[in-house]
């Protein structure tokens, strides 16, 4: 397989803290890779350096054979890495379609001058914009809630809504940082199988989910960091009967 997403020896130190201690991962094309372990595991801290909210004290995050270490959140984007939040980051007084054409902005050339004198070039490009937009919303079966103003859906709805706007932007891996969080038994259910759709349509999968049956009912493999350090990875029956993976963290779910 192709590898898509790169961390090699990824360190992100605060203070005497390491939250993140010389973890490596590849992620390759066309996977769905979960990311579990115990609270305060590191987890959502390589998200954010993955993401670019962080530049990692030590190693590096290579993205289809690009370095993008350092880059800023909107350089990351552009480089094709879109995530999702454990908590919702929606424009709640915006209706659905408006906040999926948000995540299609890095897609959109015209400049401010071309904005301002509504040019055929700028109207062209946001009848796109919305045509996008609203096939993002199909996709992820929220196409009759497309003039539904944000803070009015339910919350399952809103993870799906921002699901949908991160895909705007044609990422190549999509990072979603607990996206059951929250959700009943029926949206769960929903969601896994909009994960593997996700996944089926071409998009690499990198999630952060507690949710066990979640993680190892949707994963191809999984990765497993406990005090910031990888302590195993492999395919999602392996992990289970790993016994660091039952002492670290099914161990303290059960206590």
């Amino acid at each position: 397989m192709e590898a898509l997403l790169e961390a090699k020896g990824v360190t992100m130190q605060f203070g005497g803290l390491k939250a993140v201690d010389e973890v490596d991962m590849v992620i390759n094309k066309g996977e769905i890779r979960a990311l579990i372990g115990p609270n305060g595991a590191g987890k959502t801290t390589l998200f954010n350096v993955i993401s670019g909210i962080y530049i990692p004290t030590a190693g590096n995050v290579i993205l289809d054979g690009v370095d993008i270490t350092k880059l800023r959140p909107h350089q990351v984007t552009a480089q094709g890495i879109a995530r999702t939040f454990q908590n919702l980051q929606l424009f709640d007084s915006l209706s659905a379609i408006d906040n999926v054409m948000v995540g299609r902005h890095i897609h959109v050339q015209s400049g401010t001058f071309s904005t301002f004198l509504h040019t055929r070039k700028m109207k062209q490009e946001e009848e796109l914009c919305r045509q996008k937009s609203i096939e993002m919303l199909e996709f992820v079966g929220m196409e009759r809630y497309m003039e539904a103003i944000a803070s009015s859906l339910p919350y399952g709805l809103k993870k799906v809504l921002e699901i949908a706007r991160a895909l705007a932007s044609e990422p190549k891996i999509i990072m979603l940082d607990e996206p059951c969080a929250g959700m009943n038994e029926t949206e769960k259910e929903s969601l896994m199988d909009l994960i593997t759709r996700i996944r089926d349509s071409g998009v690499t999968v990198l999630l952060v989910e507690h949710n066990m049956r979640v993680a190892m009912g949707v994963s191809d493999s999984v990765t497993v960091l406990d005090y910031g350090r990888k302590i195993s990875e492999g395919s999602p029956e392996m992990v289970q009967n790993d016994p660091l993976v039952i002492e670290a963290y099914l161990g303290r779910e059960e206590d």
